[in-house]
Formats: C-alpha cells, structure tokens, sequence
C-alpha cells in the first residue's frame, strides 16, 4: 500500500507574494474609500454645508462604536463567562467523548475565536445601526408639538421622535440578550458545561446560572416591549378601515398590555431567583404563566370582543375612533380647517338645491363676465412640447430641454401670465462622435446658455401654424424676462463632470455661444463662477484621478493651477445631498430671479410615527400617468406625516443651494434645524421675487388629494361605510391606467377678486367616472397653501374627464379630422385636459389637440382647440370659436387667442374651413364617390395636392425655413379643402 502523498506546502516566496497581494487590496480598498469620503467633504466645503458631512458622519460613527461594542462585546463576555466556568472534569460519556475533538481544537485559539466572534457580530451591528442616524438625532433635539394625544394625553413628539429611538435600542437589546444566549448554550453544551444526552445532572451550577440570568434579562426586556405595546396601539390597523387604537384596542387590549407587564417583571425576578434557589421549577412555572396569561389576555380576549362586540355594530362602535383618526390623519398631511375651504358648488343652478341642469342663461352671464380664466385658458402642454422647443431653440446639438418643461408665472407689462418655461442645458448625450473625446466632453462642452419661455395662453397664429410664441429665448437670450446670466452650469441633464477655469490670459476654452454667420464660429468663455472644487494642487488632481479613474487629470494641460472641478450638477441631488433629511419634490422648475437662472426646488420633512394617521408609500403616491410606474422620483417609502417645510434654491451659474425655512410651525424641520443649526435660512430672508415664482409642489398635492378621497367626510359613519368616497380619475389622454396627474394653471377660483396661480385637480365618484369635487391649491402669496375643495352636488351626473374624452371621441367632426392626423405621415397629440371653473357658472374643459409630423423632424404644433361646458362641445382653430360654438357669437372674444385669429376665407356654402395641419397621404375616405369620373378626378387630385403639400412641410421644417412652412401650410389648406368639397360633391351625388 503506498503512503498518503502529503499536501504541498507553499514556499516563503510565494507566502510573501500572496501577503504582499492581500495588502495591496486592502490598501487600494481603503484609499478608494478615503478618496471617496474626501471628495464628498471636498463638496460639502465648496457648498457650505461642512456642518451637514460633520454631524451625520459623527452620529453614524457614535451609532456604528456603541452599538458594535454593545454587541460584540457583551456577546463575547457571555461566552467567555461560558469558557472560563467550564468544568474541569466531565463525565467521558459517548457525547463528551465525540464534543473533545472540538475542544481540543478550539481551546488552543480560544482568544482568537472569541476576537473574531466579538469583530463579526460588532461590524454587522455597527453597520445595521449607523443607518438608523436620523433616529438618534430626532430623539437627541426632540422638539414638542404642542399638542397631546387623546389616549395617553402625550405630547406627539413622543410618538415621533421618541417612541422610535425606544424601538430601536429595545431591538438591538433583545438582538445582544439572543446573541448572548446562543453563544452560552453552545460554549457551555461544547464544554461539558450542558450536557443533553448525559445521564444525571444536564447543567453545571455555572451554566444554570448564566442561562438563568440572561433569559431573566430577556423577560425583563420583554416586559418593557409590552409597556412601549401599550403606545403601539396608536399605530394599530385593527380598525380595518382606519389607522390608530380602535374600540377593541382601548377596551380590550389597553389593560391586558398593562397586566403583562407586571406579568412578565414577576417572571424576570423568578429567573434571577434562581440564581439563589437553584430550582427550575420556579422560573418554568412562571414561563408557563407568561405565556397563558398572554395568549388568554392578549390575543383570545381582544379577538372575542372584536368578534361579538364590535363587528355586529362596527359603524357605532367605531364612531368616536374613526374621529380621532379623521382629525389626526387631516393634520398629519396638512388638511386641517385652517388649510382647507369646502365650497358647495352650485353651478349656475337657478335655485339653491335645484336638481336641474345648468342654467343656460346664468352660465352665458359669468362668462361674458369673465376676464381673469378664460383669457389665461392655457393652450401649451409642457409635457408635449418639449420636441416643438428643441426643434425651435435648440440651436446647438450639445443643447436640449427636458422631456416635460415647466410652468411658471411673471408679470409683464403689469400683467400676470403663465408661461410654459425651460433653461438650454448642457445635453452629453448630444454630442457627436468626434465631439466625445474627454477633452471636448468635460472642458469644452461644459454647460447650457439660455432661458426660454413662452406664453401659455397663446400660440402664433395665421401661417406659421400653431407654434408657441417664443416672448424669451434665442442666443444671446432676447425677450419680455430679462436675463443677465444665462449660462447654465447646473441642471437636469449635466450628469457629468466638468473641468472649467484657466490662467488669466488663456484664451478661453469653454463653447459659449455662437457668433453666427455661415461659418458659424463658436465665441468661447472661461467660468469664473464661485462654484466648483479647486484642483490646481497636485494632490487634489491625483484625488480625482483616483475618484474618476481618469488619468487626464494629471496629464492634461487644460488641468491647471486655476482649474476647477464641477460635479453633483443635477439641482435635485445637490439639494438632497446638502440636507440628506429632506425628501425632495420630482419636478425642480426654472425661474428668473434678480436678472439670473436659478432651480426652486420644494423640500418635504416626513415621518412614520405621527398617531391615528393613515399609513402611505411615498413614491406610490406621488406616481401618475406622466410619471409612469416606479419612475417617480422620491423612494418608496412608509409615511403619515409630510410638510412642505422647506424650499430650496440652486443657482444654475454658480450652483450654490440656499435653503429657506418655508413652514415655520413644523416640529420636525425644527429638530433638524437644532441638529444642523445654521444650514436654513429664515422665511424672512425670502426675497418678494422668489417668493413670486414659488409654486405649490406638486407631489406632495398628489398625497393630499389622495387623502381627501376619503378624509372629506366629517360623519365617522358616512366614512365607515364609504357612501361618499372620491376617486381619483384615470388619465384620460394616456394609453396606461394612470392618475390624471394635476395641472398648474393660472384662474380666478370662486370668491376670489382676480386669477392666481394654483394646482388643480379633478376627483371622480368612487368607481364612478362622474365628476364629485375639483381640487385647487394657491400658489399666490397671499393666500399660498390654501386649499379649495368645490364639491358638485351628489344628485346631479356631472361629466368626468374620462367622459368628456370620450365625448370629444364620438363627436363627428373632431373622429374624422383625428382619423386624418392619426396617420403615416403625423400623429395626433392630445394635450392636458384642463378643468376650469367659471365664477358659479360651472366647470369648463379645454383641451388642446396637436399635431406632430412623422418625420424625423417632427415636432407637435397646436391645430385645434376642443371645449366641453354641460356636454356642449366646441371644436376650432381657436378657443374663441370653440366658445362661440358652445355659447354663440361673441362670448368668444375674451379668449387671448380671438386676437390672433385670421379672417378665414369665404368659401362657397357652410363648409368648414380647412385645418392647416399635416394630413396622411391617404386620407380616410368618406361615402364612395357617387358623381362620374370628375368627382372622382377631383378626389385624386386633392389627394395628390396633399402629399405635394406634406413632402414640401417637411422638407421645410427639417430646414427650419419658417418661410416654407408657412407656404406648404397654404398649400395643405387649400388642397384639404379641396378634397372636402370633392367629398361633399360625391355625397350630395350619391344621394
């Protein structure tokens, strides 16, 4: 037989090798991670929020040492307290025997194992409890709310900043006790100290008493979990159909918590007296009646009363409960009676509570009467027309817009209006092949230029064809909104870096703007904005080096001692990494303030342990159909409390990120505000300007008119039984089961003296298409964050908007032109379907039809304008003949776009008048051609017309020759025309 071949052992040389190659890891692992940490300090630095990256490294760093000893190292005294109590002899029994080779392997690296234990265990707790930072610092700077809970007569921020940080150390206590306790039991079952298959003894006095104190610690702190159960209830769903304690939970549960207590103290003194005693049948019984007692009192009680006592008469039972859970759910998500006006809103009826429909003649007066909505009715869709800008302002290919621009209001003339509003960013995904080394990529393409706005409430008229009226933009920027600097060097679509800035004398390296002429020269600029982190040192240059694995860093030349580093550029995150507490509103908007581009972004303090208030996810809440499903921007997270407590600024030259206290009542701004002092400004330091241009936020609009779905109702009864639940109705304009998302628009809300810029919405019956109520908030600062509610009379069918679209789908004139848009060579574009009220007249929809070319050029322009008032529809070129259709001559004329409007040719008959828009090259036919071959000649060649006239629009927009638009537009008029006429020709034939 030959001899086992042994193991080849490594020679010295390779042993160095390979410690040689784990040092380099480790050491690459901990530089990768200081350069990161540096960089990030080396931001807040630049920002001015070193007070931020100090104290939440600090408490992640308190959290991460105290938790990690706790654990590690009480675990690893329980079980060397186990090793060191071993016993010295041990019966051999055939168990002891097969459990020696384990010791004998283990005794000789007894310090080394217990260190590893205590590292592991310590690490996994350190990093579990960092996490919880926000906790810690909310419990620390408490700040009260100054208003009790009706159950316990607590202040709320017990239940929202303490209660939290109570769970959180009773967790991690429970996690060291179960830790300890698993390693006891196996160090002492390893040594002899518990002996399970032994005859006689199965427990040293050491390991007895050891075990006995610990599972004494474990009651101990299982009876401080069923005191802090107690205040639990105020989070409880037992209600089913509301948050909070229900009747069961504070008459059947409220007690029974408070007898375990006491329950399970006794129990944790009977284990610790058996220290003394050494008898397990005092510990076991009081074990045994640990449990009786809970699951009797606990758990069969509760569940008997709310099967027999509550559920035979739930809506009574319930009533004072479902109280609490009103009020406290409004307050929680700001929806309070100092917040919100309920308005009965009667609709032009001709007596209060008269069933009938809409008085004809009281809706005719407040229209004609109307000068602040229907002549600010927006016609521009900022969720539609961001090709229609890039097509008309982006000048340059390394420009673009975002996919949904803005809205915004200035006052021009003296005028308020609303404009459809957007910044020229730097776009890197625009960049050519050749334009993409990194050189050009980061310090040649370094930023936008531009700010450009239009209108809302009105497009170019006549030839042109339906597109916005740019009053700002161009290159440099022109218009009614001055602007001093316009350079963008921090927006929605810089999602990279930039190296900027050189030596006085250097000619300039950055392109800025185009000098024009048919050479089209590029005039270049070098920043000398405040912004950026320097990198003129060589170590700061070898940092980033090793941060962006460039090594351009060290061997361009356009890295120089002047030379500065632009990152973190997007205005959302910049505002979120300088204050990691807030949520951030999804839709940053551009505003013109003091002549400069700045980002005005809506900051949101939430919580998760506000009493009796309806749990909600943050992301789910704020999606609709613009946004798509798990593509809005704030987390997914558990929430029942939310305020806009902040709103924050990022200059779009200079980046800098202001942030300002906006809701001065807030209890948790106020406790982050003593946690980071200094980092928000006061209100008052919000100039008249800004405060002009801010906006209601959408997103957190969203989470309250999904609580008011239900939270209107006053009655606990009514609530219970849902008779009078709201919905919120589907995007009718989407082709995905959508919320509407809410629209911004500029108009005077019943009772109020003139137009403001509010946020709107449109709630539906539950599971009704009907329309129950329309929702405003005001964005003006005078009255910003009043809410309005109009509720339409339950007994009248008001047309939601899903039925309006359909409506505007089975109209005959507005089916066939959608049939010939709807084609190979354009596409219809439905707008925003806009609901506006008219003084107590009722509600108006607008809708703006576009129509977009399928050509690689294409862009949407406005063709038509569809209206629906009590089921009327009107259909046009303008909205002022929409408003004549549905309410005659002349109401027409308050519309801003009634002025724009060009006198249409005579033509012969009441045929209507062509559409100037592009037509498919196979237009739908209507009845067969009943005339003869001239019909049927004429048909064709309007046909052949329109195709002439397509190819010309298009081979002129891809031009940007707005001179041939015009004219193929002419062209496609005439012969649409012309093929209408044929069409009514065969007809009238045919019949």
């Amino acid at each position: 037989m030959r001899p086992p071949v042994p193991v080849p052992t490594l020679s010295r040389r390779a042993k160095l090798g390979l410690g040689a190659l784990a040092v380099l890891l480790v050491l690459f692992t901990v530089i990768g991670a200081l350069t990161n940490v540096y960089v990030d300090y080396l931001w807040f630095d630049e920002t001015g929020y070193t007070e931020v990256f100090w104290t939440e490294l600090q408490s992640r760093a308190l959290l991460f040492a105290v938790a990690g000893v706790a654990t590690g190292g009480l675990t690893a005294l329980a079980i060397y307290l186990a090793y060191r109590h071993r016993p010295t002899f041990r019966p051999m029994s055939l168990e002891q025997q097969n459990l020696e080779r384990y010791r004998q392997s283990l005794e000789p690296r007894a310090g080394l194992v217990l260190t590893a234990v205590a590292v592991v265990l310590g690490l996994f707790a350190g990093f579990t409890a960092q996490s919880s930072w926000e906790t810690w610092l909310t419990f620390r700077n408490s700040t009260d709310f100054g208003q009790t809970d009706p159950q316990f007569g607590l202040d709320l921020s017990f239940f929202v900043f303490e209660y939290p940080f109570y769970r959180l150390v009773l967790g991690f206590g429970f996690a060291i006790v179960i830790l300890a306790l698993i390693g006891s039991l196996l160090t002492h079952y390893v040594f002899g100290g518990l002996r399970l298959q032994t005859p006689g003894q199965k427990l040293t006095a050491a390991a007895r008493v050891q075990i006995s104190v610990l599972l004494g610690f474990f009651v101990a702190l299982k009876a401080i979990a069923y005191w802090l159960d107690r205040y639990g209830l105020v989070y409880s769903n037992r209600g089913e159909v509301f948050t909070g304690a229900s009747y069961t939970d504070v008459n059947a549960l409220l007690v029974p918590k408070t007898i375990l207590v006491f329950v399970a103290a006794v129990c944790a003194i009977a284990f610790f007296a058996n220290i003394v005693f050494r008898n397990l049948l005092l510990p076991a019984a009081a074990l045994v009646l640990l449990l009786a007692t809970s699951l009797v009192i606990g758990v069969a009680y509760p569940a008997i009363v709310q099967q027999f006592v509550v559920r035979p008469s739930a809506n009574e039972r319930e009533a004072p409960y479902i109280e609490r859970a009103i009020e406290m759910t409004r307050q929680a998500y700001g929806l309070d009676d100092e917040h919100v006006e309920y308005v009965n809103y009667a609709t032009g009826t001709t007596t209060e509570g008269d069933e009938e429909a809409v008085d004809p003649e009281v809706a005719l007066a407040e229209l004609r009467n109307d000068t602040e909505t229907i002549p600010n009715a927006r016609l521009l869709d900022p969720n539609v027309l961001s090709e229609t800008y890039t097509a008309l302002q982006q000048i340059r290919n390394w420009y673009g817009f975002p996919e949904r621009l803005d809205v915004d209001r200035y006052t021009v003339d003296g005028e308020l209006r609303d404009y459809v509003v957007a910044v020229r960013e730097l776009n890197s995904a625009g960049l050519s092949e050749n334009q993409s080394t990194w050189i050009n990529r980061h310090t040649v393409y370094t930023h936008g230029h531009g700010f450009v706005a239009a209108p809302a409430n009105e497009v170019v008229g006549g030839s042109e064809g339906g597109r916005p009226n740019f009053t700002t933009g161009d290159l440099p920027v022109e218009g009614d909104i001055p602007v001093e600097q316009s350079r963008i060097y921090y927006g929605e679509l810089i999602d990279d870096y930039s190296v900027v800035g050189a030596p006085e004398g250097t000619a300039p390296r950055e392109s800025d703007l185009p000098e024009g002429g048919s050479d089209e020269r590029q005039i270049n600029n070098t920043y000398d904005g405040e912004g950026g982190v320097s990198v003129g040192s060589f170590f700061r240059q070898l940092t980033f080096a090793i941060y962006y694995r460039e090594r351009n860093f060290l061997l361009s030349s356009a890295v120089n001692e002047e030379s500065k580093v632009l990152y973190v550029r997007d205005p959302r995150q910049r505002v979120e990494k300088a204050a990691p507490f807030l949520e951030v509103d999804g839709d940053p908007y551009p505003a013109v303030i003091d002549g400069r581009v700045v980002w005005i972004l809506d900051g949101y303090t939430t919580s998760d342990s506000y009493p009796y208030s309806e749990q909600m996810e943050l992301g789910e809440a704020a999606t609709d159909a613009l946004t798509g499903t798990g593509t809005t921007a704030l987390p997914n997270e558990t929430f029942n409390y939310i305020r806009n407590s902040v709103k924050a600024t990022v200059d779009a030259y200079d980046g800098t990120v202001t942030l300002y206290e906006w809701d001065t009542e807030d209890p948790v701004l106020k406790t982050y505000m003593k946690a980071f002092p200094g980092i928000v400004e006061p209100k008052e330091e919000v100039s008249e300007e800004l405060e002009s241009h801010l906006r209601y936020p959408e997103d957190l609009f969203k989470v309250q008119r999904e609580i008011l779905t239900r939270y209107h109702v006053d009655d606990p009864i009514a609530f219970y039984e849902g008779s009078d639940r709201w919905q919120i109705p589907q995007d009718p304009t989407q082709d995905v089961e959508e919320d509407q998302p809410p629209y911004y628009i500029l108009a005077q809300r019943p009772g109020d003296p003139e137009a403001t810029f509010q946020l709107t919405s449109a709630l539906n019956a539950f599971r009704r298409p009907n329309l129950s109520a329309f929702v405003s908030a005001s964005s003006a600062p005078e009255t910003y964050g009043q809410i309005q509610v109009l509720q339409l009379p339950g007994n009248t069918p008001f047309l939601g908007p899903t039925q309006v679209q359909n409506s505007f789908g089975a109209n005959q004139d507005i089916r066939r032109d959608l049939t010939l848009f709807d084609s190979e060579n354009s596409d219809a574009v439905l707008g925003n379907l806009l609901t506006l009220p008219i003084g107590d007249a009722g509600l108006l929809y607008v809708q703006p039809l576009y129509v977009e070319s399928t050509a690689e050029s294409g862009f949407p322009l406005l063709q038509r304008v569809l209206v629906n008032f009590g089921g009327q529809i009107g259909y046009a070129n303008t909205l002022a003949e929409a408003l004549n259709q549905v309410f005659g001559e002349g109401v027409g004329e308050i519309a801003v776009d009634s002025e724009a409007t060009e006198p249409q040719p005579e033509d012969e008959g009441d045929e209507e008048q062509p559409d100037p828009t592009p037509t498919p090259a196979e237009p739908t036919p209507g009845p067969p051609p009943a005339g003869g071959p001239d019909v049927e000649a004429d048909l064709d060649q309007a046909v052949s017309d329109i195709n002439a006239a397509l190819e010309a629009l298009r081979d002129a927009q891809r031009n940007g020759d707005f001179a041939g638009q015009g004219q193929a537009l002419e062209q496609l008029d005439a012969a649409v025309a012309a093929y209408r006429a044929a069409q009514a020709a065969a007809a009238g034939s045919g019949d």
